[in-house]
């Protein structure tokens, strides 16, 4: 059962629409994953004026990327551009449903080892599937069209675009996907030219399930990395040296204050795997310091959701910053070998962190055009 939490807003943020709302729920998934406790998922759903929904209407449902929550959709992040992604989209009629992974920001928290790939994809598809059955019978809120066999895209960023891409691959659920700064391939965090290569854990998915021993199988070179980095103990010491600040975000284009923004961001990432080490570090309304942590230490880990992402028939969209973690860009499209359509879109003077950058309306836009094919490719057939 789904239970509202209350409305959040009635009208975007520049008040061209007074019927775009957004309403937040948490949505019982209890019965879809087996952790021997309740779970709910939190989403929000930002709705269109009813006027400007396209024919078909088109659901889309974001997930954020590890270390954030929904509100990388919702909120009006800082940085040289303005608008938040989710009012961006519902302005241009769609509706547009943020969600948080089990383990993340509101939603309920669980012993990370148990949040793998199966049982996180089960309770966004639980949610995902409450909330078309709300629209489809017109409960989710009072004086909203019925949305009947609507247009379903798929999008995630980072970790959300993993799990966007194991939701599509093992429950055909979306009617197109767009992979966000995630390789089905390889996806490895870029750094500043000259400085020391991150160096993530690999591990294999099957040391991944309940009680399993987590296997590194590229531990001598992750102790090597940690070793050079010598990073540890107050983060906030140590923010400045961040390894991860010039590939998630293009501070070329931010002025001071938001280059401090953007440090501060990143500083829970030192202890993003331990959360009883994040006390004191500042979460802003975006992030999490909380993640669905088998996930989230194993999606870089080449070749992680290959079984899935060649089992994707829709059309995808590959969508990434000018320094993003796809470390083949032109080899992308074979890990989708059963997609009819994959594009490949490159955002100029972007980083990982998409919807910080100044061309973050153009990033939206390129998604745009992508559902429209993707409901194009869907009433065609």
């Amino acid at each position: 059962m789904s239970t509202p939490v209350d409305t959040i807003r009635v009208a975007n943020k520049v008040g061209e629409n007074a019927k775009m709302r957004a309403i937040e729920f948490n949505i019982d998934v209890t019965p879809a994953v087996e952790l021997g406790e309740d779970a709910h998922i939190a989403v929000t759903v930002t709705l269109p004026d009813p006027s400007t929904m396209p024919s078909p209407p088109i659901v889309c449902f974001a997930k954020p990327g590890g270390g954030y929550s929904r509100g990388y959709y919702t909120v009006d992040l800082p940085g040289p551009a303005r608008g938040a992604q989710a009012d961006w989209h519902a302005q241009r009629g769609w509706i547009f449903v943020s969600v948080d992974h089990l383990g993340v920001g509101d939603s309920s928290i669980h012993d990370a080892a148990k949040l793998d790939y199966t049982t996180t994809a089960a309770a966004n598809m639980a949610a995902e599937t409450e909330i078309l059955r709300l629209l489809a019978e017109g409960a989710l809120v009072e004086e909203f069209p019925k949305i009947i066999d609507p247009v379903k895209i798929g999008i995630g960023q980072s970790m959300g675009g993993c799990l966007t891409i194991i939701q599509q691959g093992r429950y055909h659920c979306y009617d197109g996907i767009a992979v966000l700064g995630y390789s089905a391939v390889h996806t490895h965090p870029p750094v500043r030219p000259g400085t020391e290569p991150i160096v993530a854990p690999w591990l294999p998915r099957d040391t991944l399930l309940h009680g399993a021993v987590p296997v590194v199988v590229n531990a001598g070179a992750v102790q090597r990395f940690k070793s050079k980095m010598a990073i540890g103990g107050d983060a906030a010491s140590a923010v400045a040296e961040h390894p991860m600040l010039w590939g998630f975000h293009f501070a070329d284009d931010y002025d001071a204050e938001m280059k401090s923004i953007a440090l501060v961001d990143l500083a829970r990432f030192f202890h993003i795997h331990d959360p009883a080490r994040q006390v004191g570090v500042v979460c802003q309304p975006w992030g999490s310091l909380t993640t669905p942590g088998a996930v989230a230490q194993s999606c870089l880990t080449p070749g992680a959701v290959a079984p899935e992402a060649a089992a994707v028939t829709v059309p995808v969209l590959v969508g990434m910053g000018e320094r993003d973690t796809t470390a083949d860009v032109p080899g992308e499209p074979r890990a989708y070998r059963s997609s009819p359509s994959v594009d490949i879109f490159v955002c100029p003077r972007m980083s990982h962190m998409h919807n910080f950058a100044a061309t973050r309306g153009l990033f939206w836009e390129r998604i745009a055009r992508f559902a429209d094919w993707a409901a194009f490719y869907k009433m065609s057939r």
